[in-house]
Parts: structure tokens; C-alpha cells; sequence
């Protein structure tokens, strides 16, 4: 799916579940009614986020966060606090809830001015440096736990700036923390990049020195996740528009260095892009690139994903991958606006795919909210942003 999404129905609010921040956010004009102060987190299951919202039995979900501008991606620093990224406003925001009763306290700008901010990382074993992905370049600051404030910034990568991907996503490579990965989507649809940086994961030392690929041939890996028990690198990749409802899938990707993953030539299971790639082989093209791991409904829009703590959550859920589907914009009948799980075995072996939320998606076609980033904290509470209603969630297991 491309970045710049565009509207599927008219923008229609309903009656108290939308600010006016929040519908400012979301790309709406007008007014709307407020909604009432966010309310402190459940003590039982069920849901309080004031959308029809559903959740499994014995979970429950409520606003953590609201009036944000398209929060997106999420970090915790040292002591907990929720970092999240607004590039709405150009800023990266913490919030911090010091009563702990699961709404945060205020907004704490943490860096502003920033151009598109998305990717956020704090280095390994030092949680005074923090780094920031914006559009067209990383930095890293210095981040004082006490203030929630992050300064002395240092740019340390330029990076191909806008195209029809502008979101850059970081992440330290996991068994070797002076390493940072850097994922940059296609300028475009599908084309041939002019620019070596674009449709890859990229590497880089942690100063910036050293920038390479890391894996190509992936058109917008937006977020990535460690599995826990094999140490790989996991990413959802959005697959082209234009091809009709189904094809090609979005996908769920391990990463591996060196690996090409198919894009613009190939994709999901190595299927050959003939719409594209029209050019008549002896071999086949898609020999010796790396097929998807997971295909998923075409235009969902995968985006972030997590993988559950199977210590904090039911059984059942040990070791599953939840990931965020933003929506579609170029389907006929919509779809994605949902979080969902895919089951997994110990060691990651793919299970099936089930929904997970729903409720986004209204039947009428209007969309209430867009899912993107998820994180779970090490008590097994998971957080999720809406870039649409402006809204950080709270979903707590059993």
C-alpha cells in the first residue's frame, strides 16, 4: 500500500467517538462532539474505548492516549515511559503515566521540528541515547530520563527524502548492537529505483558510518519485530497496487542479510510480476530470491506487528505474532482496519491467521480508526496507535 493513503468513503464521524483533534488528525474538517475525559483503565475485561470495538473474551481495551497527531511508531524508555512518534505534528511525544492507572498523565514533547518523524530506538545498553528516523535522514540525541527530553542532536544518516514511501523505521540488529538497521520503501508503485537506498532494509554502524543494504527487493517494509526465541528479524512488507483485489499479497517477511525479496520483479511465493516485468527469460526471474514467509490479504496494509510474551498471556497466545492492518485504499470492497494474530508455534513455524480486533471497519464503509504500531510492555500490556482518531489504546490479556 502507498504511504499518501486516500479517502475510500467521505469522512464520516460518529457522534462523540472522534475529538476535533482526533478529526483534524484523521484528515476530517469540521467539528465534532468532545469526548469526555479519558476515563482510568478497567479493572475487568471489556472494552472502554468508546468505539464498537471487538476483543477476544477476557481482554480488556481502553484509551491510554488521545488528541494526538497520527501517532504512529512506539518505544519504552529506561523506566517505562511510552515514547511514540507524531508525524502530525513533527514531533516525538513521551507519555508517561505515573499513577499507573493506565491513562497516561500529559504529553511530554520529548524533540519537535522534526520532518516526519517515525522510527524510534534507543541503543542497547545505553538508554541516554535515543535515535529518530525522519524522512530523509536518522539522528541521534541525547535523552534524560528525568525531563523526558531529548537534545543534543546528531544527524548520522542521509536518507532518500518523500517519494510514495516516506516512512523510515529503525531498529539495532539483534546480536550485534553497533549495527542499525534502517528500512526505506520504493519511490513509487513499482519501478526501477534510481537511488540504491530505496525499497530495502538498510545497515549502518551506530554512528552512521558503514551504510549498506542489509536485504533488498522488499517495496515498504514500515515496521519490524525480534522474534523471541530464534533472534530473527521479522517485517510485514505492503505489496503493489493495480493488480486488482487480491493480488499480490501483503507479506510477512524473516530477514535475513544478503536475501532479496522479489520486489518489483517477484512477488509473495516467487510469483513473477508479468504486469511489470514483462521481458522474456530462459530462467525463471524469480530463481534465487527469497519468497514471503506469510502471504496476507492483498492491500490490508500491514504494519506493525509484535510478538506475544508468552509468560503475561493466556497459553494460547505463547509465542503469536499480532499485526496492525491499516486498510485499504484502492480496493473494491475495503479491507484490513483491524489487528490480527498469527499463530505461530515455539520456534515461529507459521499456524493461521484469525482476527484478532475489529470494529474499525463499518459496515456502512466509513472507517473510525486506522491501527499502525503495536508494543507490549514486559507485564504483557499491549499499546496501539490510530493515526486516524489519534489515539494510543490499552489492551490488557486475561
Amino acid at each position: 500500500m502507498r504511504a499518501i493513503t486516500k479517502k475510500l468513503v467521505p469522512c464520516l464521524l460518529v457522534v462523540g467517538l472522534l475529538s476535533g483533534a482526533a478529526a483534524s488528525a484523521a484528515g476530517c474538517g469540521g467539528e465534532s462532539e468532545q469526548l469526555p475525559k479519558t476515563e482510568p483503565a478497567p479493572k475487568g475485561p471489556g472494552n472502554t474505548t468508546g468505539m464498537p470495538l471487538s476483543i477476544p473474551d477476557g481482554f480488556s481495551m481502553s484509551v491510554f492516549a488521545r488528541d494526538l497527531a497520527r501517532p504512529r511508531a512506539l518505544a519504552f524508555d529506561q523506566a517505562g515511559n511510552l515514547l511514540v512518534s507524531t508525524p502530525g505534528s513533527g514531533q516525538v511525544v513521551a507519555l508517561p503515566d505515573r499513577n499507573s492507572d493506565g491513562v497516561a498523565d500529559e504529553q511530554v514533547t520529548v524533540a519537535g521540528g522534526l520532518d516526519d518523524p517515525h522510527g524510534l530506538a534507543f541503543l542497547p545498553g545505553d538508554p541516554t541515547k535515543l535515535y529518530i528516523a525522519e524522512t530523509g535522514e536518522v539522528a541521534v540525541y541525547d535523552y534524560d530520563g528525568g525531563t523526558l527530553k531529548a537534545g543534543n542532536r546528531r544527524k548520522i544518516v542521509d536518507l532518500p527524502a518523500g517519494g510514495g514511501h516516506h516512512t523510515r523505521t529503525i531498529m539495532f540488529l539483534p546480536g550485534d548492537p553497533d549495527r542499525l538497521l534502517i528500512a526505506v520503501g520504493s519511490s513509487c508503485n513499482v519501478c526501477i529505483e534510481d537511488d540504491w537506498r530505496r525499497a530495502k532494509i538498510l545497515v549502518a554502524d551506530i554512528d552512521g558510518s558503514d551504510l549498506k543494504p542489509f536485504a533488498s527487493g522488499l517495496r515498504n517494509s514500515v515496521f519490524m519485530a525480534l522474534h523471541p526465541t530464534t533472534g530473527q528479524v521479522w517485517a510485514t512488507d505492503n505489496g503493489r497496487d493495480l493488480l486488482g483485489d487480491d493480488i499480490p499479497p501483503d507479506e510477512i517477511n524473516i530477514i535475513e542479510e544478503g536475501k532479496d525479496y522479489g520486489w518489483p520483479t517477484c512477488y509473495g511465493k516467487n510469483v513473477h510480476d508479468t504486469d511489470f516485468d514483462k521481458n522474456q527469460y530462459v530462467r525463471d526471474p524469480c530463481e534465487g530470491k527469497t519468497p514471503s514467509y506469510v502471504d496476507l490479504q492483498a492491500h490490508s496494509a500491514a504494519l506493525g506487528l509484535a510478538f506475544v510474551d508468552s509468560g503475561s498471556w493466556p497459553s494460547a497466545y505463547g509465542g503469536d505474532l499480532l499485526v496492525a492492518f491499516h486498510g485499504s485504499w484502492n480496493r473494491s470492497v475495503p479491507t484490513g482496519y483491524k489487528v490480527v494474530r498469527i499463530k505461530l508455534d515455539g520456534d515461529g513455524t507459521y499456524k493461521g491467521t484469525e482476527d484478532f480486533i475489529t470494529g474499525w471497519l463499518r459496515p456502512d464503509g466509513s472507517v473510525l480508526g486506522r491501527p499502525v504500531g503495536i508494543i507490549l510492555s514486559g507485564d504483557g500490556t499491549a499499546f496501539v496507535t490510530d493515526d486516524r482518531a489519534g489515539l494510543v489504546y490499552r489492551l490488557t490479556p486475561p
